[in-house]
């Protein structure tokens, strides 16, 4: 029998990218997102989770065959490439014998707790981020918008940075017509030479123990996700990126024992040369004031 966590946590991500495009924007030509204003890379909170779903989709492989039963979690991943939600919505219906939505809310007026629950407990995207499936909500179910106990914001690179764009030719031709009349086709390409990210994160062991049934099984399959996020995610387009800290501030109560704020604000990111732009991760240096902790409130260095 699992049971939901019982800590609030707090974490902070620290990762870089070498010679690489860490997150493209579409409507800017995929060029690397930027703060206009300050300079900024930014990466997407959705980029990340995309990552960390993999990780587990890879790590669980093969055991997400059969639906689980209560008091068990299975690792199912509901944003996957290529399965439309409808269909991992139906694995619920199926499961519950549903022919019609509307019909089973008359009939039985807990369906909506059934149908979360296994939702939450077969998959575990859904039981650590949460999820909104639209076929519950057209259904006039009060399960389909599911708020998830890990949250994780938007990153931002600790210098601005300065994409470049590379141009770059292929040998091989797109169409006969035009192999007739060339020998090559130009492309181009975007990177970041170097750049550090920091991206922060919150853990809610209330929303666990109410919603989702977040399990301390789950915290370390996502610590361990977190960490491995690009290991095997590797791309000619994302260059070298790796995660090179994970900063977890751990509470020993469900509602936390400080604002998350002053806890991100212990750790401090500085280049040890202002002179010359950043080009590897020792070009920074990395502290967390740990001294005066406030009560109940403890730091883990994951990496």
């Amino acid at each position: 029998m699992t049971e939901p966590i019982h800590n609030r946590y707090d974490f902070v991500i620290l990762y870089d990218v070498e010679n690489g495009n860490p997150n493209g924007d579409p409507d800017a030509g995929n060029m690397p997102r930027i703060d206009p204003e300050t300079g900024l890379g930014l990466v997407t909170d959705v980029c990340l989770k995309r990552k960390i779903r993999n990780y587990v989709d890879v790590a669980k492989e093969n055991k997400d065959d059969q639906n689980v039963p209560e008091g068990s979690q299975g690792y199912k991943i509901y944003i996957k490439d290529t399965v439309p939600l409808e269909k991992s919505d139906q694995s619920a219906i199926t499961y519950y014998g549903i022919d019609d939505i509307k019909e089973a809310k008359k009939k039985n007026p807990d369906i909506d707790g059934k149908i979360r629950d296994f939702m939450c407990r077969n998959f575990f995207d859904i039981r650590t981020f949460g999820a909104v499936m639209t076929t519950f909500v057209k259904g006039a179910l009060n399960c389909g918008q599911i708020r998830g106990p890990v949250q994780i914001g938007f990153s931002h690179s600790i210098d601005p940075i300065a994409p470049q764009e590379v141009t770059i030719t292929r040998v091989a031709i797109t169409t006969l017509k035009d192999a007739a009349n060339k020998k090559t086709e130009m492309g181009r390409k975007y990177i970041v030479p170097y750049a550090l990210y920091q991206a922060e994160g919150y853990i809610s062991a209330n929303l666990a123990r109410k919603v989702t049934g977040f399990s301390e099984e789950d915290l370390e399959l996502f610590w361990n996700a977190v960490i491995n996020m690009f290991e095997n995610d590797h791309s000619a387009a994302r260059g070298n990126m790796a995660v090179r800290e994970l900063i977890a501030f751990k509470h020993d109560s469900e509602l936390g024992n400080a604002p998350a704020y002053k806890l991100f604000d212990r750790v401090h990111v500085s280049r040890k040369d202002s002179t010359k732009p950043p080009r590897s991760y020792e070009d920074y240096e990395v502290s967390v004031d740990t001294s005066d902790l406030p009560e109940g409130v403890s730091c883990i260095r994951k990496i």
